[in-house]
């Protein structure tokens, strides 16, 4: 069935139609939702948003026009728009604690053994930095996503996110120093 024919065929609800859809690009839309929420969100996430594409679909087929793309780019384009919209979710509900060790000693810039006044000024610190570059240090250190996968998530180049890094490892060196 041609992108046309499908579209207007669930315009009309056809279940038929949406089935062929689910069957056709469910491959391809679990790895686009899984590749944005890699490392950060959990496989029933990938799949609620792979579900919601289709919903979303079923709901507004009116919102494809074949005269920008196929249906596949169609799709592949609000299944990665739901995946941001999911990592933004979850950033929001889970809340780091930043006294996690883990955390603090993935920074690479302070020893194993830290006294309890460095560490509560580093923790000081990194709250202090400021969105996006707090954002941007969580996600590298915590959850350690590649700068593409968090200039991805925040709408930034790599090259970006690499520079904020850069800085805001200076800023806390200092912030260790003083």
């Amino acid at each position: 069935m041609t992108d046309d024919r499908t579209i207007n065929a669930i315009k009309n609800k056809s279940e038929a139609a949406i089935s062929e859809v689910i069957n056709k690009y469910s491959k391809l839309l679990w790895s686009i939702a899984g590749a944005v929420l890699n490392n950060i969100g959990s496989i029933q996430d990938v799949e609620e948003c792979v579900a919601d594409t289709y919903v979303y679909l079923w709901e507004h087929p009116d919102k494809y026009d074949p005269h920008r793309g196929t249906l596949k780019t169609w799709l592949s384009i609000v299944a990665r728009t739901q995946a941001l919209n999911r990592c933004q979710e979850i950033a929001k509900r889970n809340t780091i604690l930043l006294e996690d060790t883990h955390f603090v000693n993935q920074l690479g810039i302070i020893d194993d053994i830290l006294k309890e006044e460095t560490r509560r000024t580093l923790l000081a610190a990194v709250n202090a930095l400021g969105e996006p570059d707090r954002e941007i240090l969580i996600r590298r250190y915590y959850y350690n996503q590649k700068p593409r996968e968090i200039a991805l998530a925040l709408n930034m180049s790599a090259k970006q996110v690499d520079n904020r890094l850069f800085r805001a490892k200076i800023k806390l060196r200092e912030a260790l120093v003083n």
